[in-house]
């Protein structure tokens, strides 16, 4: 898919992957960007950056998501491009409190299914347009320490190929974002986790933008898997044809990081 002359809709877009998207399309010749975010006033920043839009959405709220769509199409015609990328990380085991585990399950997986079943019927209609989820790594393998934002992601990423699988021959993309650890307000949710964790975590941190450059060019090509790690691949094989060796790996290294 073409992005130069699209409109495009952000969530989760005033800061970290979501903010360097909307520069990304911007960069690459969208014709509108809206982004949404629940914090508005962050979200006008970059939306001014990016001579876009921002509207204030909180994506738990199907409702206010659906106006939030119904509002983009009624005023530019159409949706071109719906980036499904607000997310949160919670950590803990299986004994994180229920709440935290609903309001992970409600950012990280229900509002994708919100925003998705709004935007389907249009771009299902005009027999084009894109999807992109914002998952990770942990979708397609495990986070360390954070049972809540593996078992989510894991959910996100399954969502993501469904929508693809029934919708792909009718004309809708869908790209699947999937990296490691990225340089974004988000790592600050490892900062209870041990030294070991933290510096491994930053060693291999990588830039928003190198992130949104990579789904530019997944949406291009009509790529699904979005890997701005590259080694996750490997990881992904490993697992999948050796699964006993993977998660004994995965046991020693959290060992280690816990020191």
């Amino acid at each position: 898919m073409e992005i130069d002359g699209t409109i495009v809709l952000v969530t989760g877009g005033a800061s970290g992957i979501g903010a360097a998207m909307a520069r990304a399309f911007h960069a690459s010749g969208a014709s509108h960007v809206v982004v949404a975010d629940i914090d508005l006033a962050r979200a006008r920043e970059v939306a001014e950056r990016v001579a876009g839009t921002a509207i204030h959405l909180d994506v738990t709220d199907e409702d206010a998501t659906a106006t939030a769509i119904a509002d983009v199409e009624a005023r530019h015609g159409r949706l071109d491009i719906l980036c499904c990328n607000a997310g949160i990380a919670t950590d803990g085991s299986v004994d994180a409190p229920n709440d935290a585990w609903q309001r992970t399950w409600d950012v990280n997986v229900m509002a994708h299914v919100y925003a998705i079943r709004h935007a389907l019927p249009g771009m299902v209609a005009r027999g084009s347009g894109h999807i992109v989820s914002t998952a990770s790594a942990a979708g397609l393998l495990t986070n360390l320490g954070a049972a809540p934002y593996a078992v989510t992601k894991h959910a996100a990423v399954a969502l993501a190929e469904w929508i693809s699988i029934t919708y792909g021959d009718r004309g809708i993309g869908v790209s699947c974002v999937c990296p490691q650890f990225v340089d974004t307000p988000m790592l600050g949710a490892f900062a209870g986790h041990s030294d070991a964790m933290q510096a491994w975590v930053h060693s291999i941190a990588i830039d928003a933008d190198a992130v949104a450059a990579d789904v530019m060019d997944a949406i291009r090509n009509e790529r699904f898997l979005v890997l701005p790690h590259p080694e996750v691949a490997d990881y992904v094989a490993t697992r999948a044809t050796e699964h006993e060796r993977w998660l004994s790996g995965m046991r020693r290294l959290q060992a280690d990081l816990d020191g």
